[in-house]
């Protein structure tokens, strides 16, 4: 099995990051978009580190709002970021420039607008 070593984490030659030499595999990283998933959970990595880089939880808070993680999870994906912090800092810009463009793109919806419509017409009947 050939290794990358990194300070806490290694990937074997499929992209699978394992936690130091314990053998216990936490991160699968999907090589078509790059995206590192916490092993059989669904959840992210990315998703782990914006909870605590957004909304400055800690480990017990991710677990307490994700509590179908082990702390052994959470903390793997924080040492994974901080191990790729440069490529994950960069895919999390481009998300939030995505998500801009997306934003000035979007047209009113049909609900919005009918919502503005009547929030309009209530205002005019208060004055009147």
């Amino acid at each position: 099995m050939t290794k990358t070593e990194m300070a806490h984490i290694w990937l074997d030659e499929k992209g699978t990051a394992w936690i130091d030499d314990t053998g216990v595999k936490v991160i699968e990283v999907v090589h078509e978009k790059g995206t590192a998933w916490i092993d059989d959970t669904g959840v992210k990595v990315i998703e782990v580190v914006l909870s605590h880089l957004a909304y400055g939880w800690s480990p017990a808070e991710i677990h307490f709002q994700y509590p179908h993680l082990s702390m052994a999870q959470i903390y793997a994906a924080l040492a994974y970021y901080y191990d790729h912090k440069e490529v994950l800092d960069a895919q999390i810009e481009q998300d939030l420039r995505e998500v801009e463009t997306m934003m000035q793109q979007a047209q009113e919806s049909p609900a919005q607008k009918k919502f503005l419509e009547r929030k309009a017409q209530k205002a005019k009947s208060v004055t009147s």
